[in-house]
C-alpha cells in the first residue's frame, strides 16, 4: 500500500519530492490543481481542525506535466470530542442535515476572548475598555436610560415622603444618576460586609411568612422599602430585562438589570457605593458595565440553542392562543394570525434541526440516516398535508396549487438562492473556492434524477393531453365557427375528468415514479455513505477526538427525540393555522398566488438552513474545497429530499386518503425548475466557484421570482 502524503506543510520546498515507490508529494507547487485535485491548504479553526492528505493510486508518474487523474483526496477532521467529530463528519455526508452549532458543551477555557466576554458577569474591572461614548451607549440612553432613571427618581421621592424610607430614597437618587449613564461606574460593597446574606434571608422570610420573631427585629424602613419601593422597581427591571433581551445585542443591559434586581436592591443602602472605575478604595465590585451593545451576541446560546431561536419560541404560544381562542377573528385579523403562524415555523424548524443533529451525532449511520430522512422533511410535510386536507374540505383546488408552488419554490430556493448567497459571502472572503467535483457530482446526478422523475408526469400530460381554451371570441365579431378565434386561459386538460388519460396513463406513471424516487434516494445513501464513502473520505483524528471524553451533550438522544416529537406536534398546529388564515392573503388582487407559494410558504421553513449556510460561508480558516462542497450540499440535498422523499409521501398520502393531489405542474414550474437545475450543474461543473457565480445564481432566482410575481393566478384560484 502506498504511503499517505500529507499536504499540510509549514514550509514549501521549491521542487517536487519523490518517494521510493513513485508517489510524489507535490507540495512545492503553489498553484491549485484543476478539477478534482486536492487543494494544498491546511487551515486551523478555533473549534476544529481540517487536514488534507492525498493518496496516489496510480503508477509512478515520470513527468511533472502529466495530469493527476487518480488523486484521491482524504479529509481528516479533528474535533473537541467524538460527538462533535461525528457531527462534523455528518455535515459532509449526503442525506444528512448540515448543522453549524455545537451539540456538546464546549470547555469555557477553549473559547475565544470574544465569546468569553458574552458570558461575563459584568463584575470585572477593566483597565482599558475603550471609549465609553459610543453609538450603543447613546442608544441605551434613548431607549432605556431616561425612563429607568425617571422611575428611580419617583420611587426616591416616595421614600422621602414616608420619612422612614429616607435611606432608601437616597439610594434611589444615586441609582437614578447611575442608570442614566452606567458606563464605567462601579457599585461596590465593603469586603467585610455580611449584611447582604441577612437581607436575603429577611426577604425569604418575608415571602414565606416564617419566623415572625426574626421579622420583628427588623427596622421599619426595611418594611417600607420592601412593600412600597422594591415592587415597582422590580417591575421596571423586569420590563427592562425583557426588552433588552429581545433585542439580543443589548443583553448586557439585561445582565445589569438582573444583578441590580436580585443583589443591589436587596442590600442595605449604606452598603452600596457608586464610584468611578478609576477610583481606588476597599470593596468588591458587584456591577461594572462598559458597553450596552455587543454585536457578537448573535452567537449567544442558552443550553446550546441560539438566542434568536429562544426569543422566537414564545411566538409559537402567541400564535396558537390568538388562533384557537379568537376563531371568529373578533380581535385579531386573519392577516396577523397568518403572519404569526408562519413566523412560528422558524424556531420550530431550528429545534427540529438541533434535535436531528444531536441524535445523528450520537448514533450510527443507520439511525442517523433514518432520522434525517423522516424528521428532516417533517416541517414541509406538515404544512403540505394540512393545506391539502383543508383544500379538500373546502372543495377548492387553490390550496393544491399553492402546495405545488411551495414545492417548486423550495426547489428553486435550495438550488439557486441558498448556494448563491453563500457563494457570494464566501467569495467576498476568499478569492476563489475549489473542490472535488466528483463528490459534488453525486448530488448533481441525484438532482437530475429527482427533477426528471417529478416532472415526468407533467411532460407526459403535455405530450398526450388535450388543449382546452376558455373565453374564446371570433376575431371577425360573428358567431360563426369559421375564422380566427382569440382565446384566453388555454391549458391542457390534466384533470381527473379526462378519465382515459388520467386513470389509465398518468396515475400509473405517478405511482411508478413515487416508488422509483425513494429507491434512488436509498441507493444514493448506500453509494455515498457505504460502498463509495471514499469519495468524501472523512476520517476522525484520534489525537483530538479522544480529548475531552467527558464532554456533556446539550441534548441526550431521548431528550432530543422528545423535543422532536413536541416540535412536530406544534408544527402541525402552526401549519393548520397558516392554511386556515391564508385565504385573505391569496385573495390579494395585486399578488399572484404563485408568488406567495414560491416565496413565503417555501422559504420561511428553510430560514434555519439559510442561516446555517451563511455561517458556513463566514467561518474563518476553513478549507475552501470543503466549504464549497458543503454549501452546494446545503441546497442540493434539501432539493433532493423534496423530490425523492416529500413528494412520494404526498403521493402515498393521497392514495390512502384522496385529497385530489395530482403530480402535474404548470408550465412555469416545469421550465423554471429544469432551467435552474441545468444552470446550477453548469456552475459547479468546472470544480470552482466565486462570488460572481454566486451572484449569477441569485440574479436568476430573482428573475424567476419576478416571473412568478407578474404571472396570472392559477385558474383554480
Amino acid at each position: 500500500m502506498l504511503p499517505t502524503t500529507q499536504i499540510c506543510c509549514p514550509s514549501l520546498p521549491p521542487e517536487p519530492q519523490w518517494d521510493h515507490v513513485g508517489a510524489r508529494s507535490y507540495s512545492g507547487v503553489r498553484e491549485h490543481l484543476p478539477g478534482s485535485f486536492c487543494d494544498r491548504v491546511c487551515n486551523v479553526q478555533h473549534d476544529h481542525f481540517i487536514y488534507f492528505h492525498c493518496l496516489f493510486l496510480g503508477h509512478s508518474m515520470h513527468s511533472a506535466d502529466e495530469p493527476w487523474e487518480d488523486v484521491l483526496c482524504k479529509t481528516t477532521l479533528s474535533a473537541e470530542n467524538e460527538v462533535e467529530a461525528q457531527k462534523l463528519a455528518n455535515n459532509y455526508k449526503f442525506g444528512f442535515r448540515k448543522w453549524k452549532s455545537h451539540v456538546t458543551e464546549r470547555p469555557f477555557e477553549d473559547r475565544s476572548e470574544i465569546v468569553k466576554e458574552l458570558y461575563s458577569e459584568l463584575n470585572a474591572i477593566k483597565p482599558s475598555s475603550g471609549p465609553l461614548l459610543t453609538c450603543g451607549n447613546v442608544l441605551y440612553v434613548v431607549l432605556f436610560g431616561w425612563w429607568v432613571s425617571l422611575m428611580y427618581l419617583l420611587i426616591g421621592m416616595l421614600m422621602f415622603i414616608t420619612i422612614f424610607g429616607i435611606p432608601h430614597g437616597q439610594l434611589c437618587f444615586r441609582l437614578a444618576c447611575y442608570f442614566l449613564w452606567p458606563f464605567g461606574k462601579l457599585k461596590c460593597i465593603p469586603l467585610s460586609c455580611d449584611t447582604y446574606r441577612s437581607c436575603l434571608k429577611f426577604y425569604k422570610y418575608l415571602i414565606t411568612f416564617k419566623n415572625v420573631r426574626f421579622l420583628l427585629q427588623k427596622s421599619v424602613n426595611v418594611y417600607v422599602w420592601l412593600l412600597l419601593g422594591y415592587p415597582p422597581l422590580a417591575v421596571t427591571h423586569c420590563l427592562l430585562g425583557l426588552l433588552s433581551w429581545l433585542l439580543v445585542f443589548t443583553i448586557p443591559v439585561t445582565k445589569m438589570s438582573i444583578r441590580t434586581l436580585h443583589t443591589i436592591l436587596l442590600m442595605p443602602p449604606e452598603q452600596v457605593r457608586i464610584s468611578s472605575s478609576t477610583e481606588e478604595g476597599e470593596g468588591k465590585a458587584i456591577l461594572c458595565c462598559y458597553h450596552a451593545v455587543n454585536i457578537y451576541y448573535y452567537k449567544y446560546t442558552v443550553d446550546g440553542i441560539n438566542v434568536f431561536a429562544v426569543n422566537l419560541l414564545p411566538l409559537v404560544v402567541v400564535s396558537m392562543v390568538i388562533g384557537y381562542v379568537d376563531q371568529g377573528n373578533h380581535f385579531i385579523s386573519s392577516e396577523v394570525k397568518f403572519a404569526t403562524a408562519i413566523c412560528s415555523i422558524i424556531p420550530l424548524s431550528y429545534y427540529i434541526g438541533m434535535g436531528i443533529a444531536s441524535i445523528s451525532a450520537q448514533s450510527n449511520f443507520a439511525v442517523g440516516a433514518v432520522v434525517n430522512a423522516t424528521f428532516g422533511s417533517i416541517t414541509e410535510l406538515t404544512f403540505y398535508i394540512t393545506a391539502l386536507l383543508r383544500g379538500h374540505r373546502q372543495n377548492s383546488k387553490c390550496l393544491e396549487e399553492t402546495v405545488k408552488s411551495a414545492l417548486t419554490g423550495t426547489l428553486l430556493g435550495c438550488i439557486l438562492f441558498i448556494p448563491g448567497i453563500c457563494m457570494i459571502i464566501g467569495g467576498l472572503r476568499h478569492r476563489e473556492q475549489r473542490f472535488n467535483s466528483r463528490s459534488a457530482g453525486v448530488s448533481s446526478s441525484l438532482l437530475f434524477i429527482s427533477i426528471g422523475g417529478v416532472f415526468a408526469p407533467t411532460l407526459f400530460s403535455k405530450a398526450y393531453g388535450n388543449l382546452v381554451c376558455e373565453n374564446c371570441t371570433n376575431s371577425s365579431g360573428t358567431n360563426s365557427s369559421n375564422g380566427t378565434f382569440i382565446c384566453k386561459n388555454c391549458h391542457y386538460d390534466l384533470s381527473e375528468d379526462n378519465y382515459t388519460l388520467f386513470h389509465n396513463h398518468i396515475e400509473p406513471l405517478v405511482y411508478t415514479v413515487s416508488v422509483l424516487l425513494p429507491v434512488s434516494y436509498i441507493i444514493g445513501l448506500l453509494f455515498t455513505l457505504k460502498t463509495h464513502s471514499h469519495i468524501y473520505d472523512i476520517h476522525v483524528s484520534e489525537g483530538h477526538a479522544t480529548s475531552h471524553l467527558d464532554a456533556v451533550v446539550h441534548w441526550s438522544r431521548w431528550r432530543a427525540l422528545l423535543i422532536l416529537i413536541i416540535a412536530t406536534v406544534l408544527m402541525s398546529a402552526c401549519a393548520d393555522l397558516t392554511t386556515e388564515h391564508i385565504q385573505p392573503i391569496l385573495n390579494q388582487p395585486c399578488i399572484s398566488q404563485y408568488f406567495i407559494g414560491v416565496t413565503v410558504l417555501a422559504m420561511v421553513p428553510e430560514i434555519p438552513e439559510i442561516v446555517n449556510g451563511i455561517q458556513f460561508a463566514l467561518q474563518n480558516n476553513i478549507s475552501l474545497r470543503l466549504l464549497t462542497v458543503k454549501l452546494n450540499c446545503v441546497g442540493s440535498c434539501i432539493a433532493v429530499q423534496v423530490c425523492m422523499i416529500q413528494i412520494p409521501i404526498l403521493i402515498l398520502f393521497n392514495a390512502i386518503y384522496d385529497v385530489g393531489f395530482v403530480l402535474i405542474f404548470s408550465d412555469l414550474h416545469l421550465w423554471a425548475s429544469i432551467f435552474s437545475v441545468i444552470l446550477v450543474n453548469y456552475i459547479f461543473m468546472d470544480g470552482k466557484s466565486d462570488y460572481f457565480q454566486g451572484t449569477a445564481l441569485v440574479v436568476v432566482y430573482l428573475i424567476l421570482l419576478a416571473l412568478y410575481f407578474f404571472a396570472p393566478s392559477p385558474a383554480s384560484c
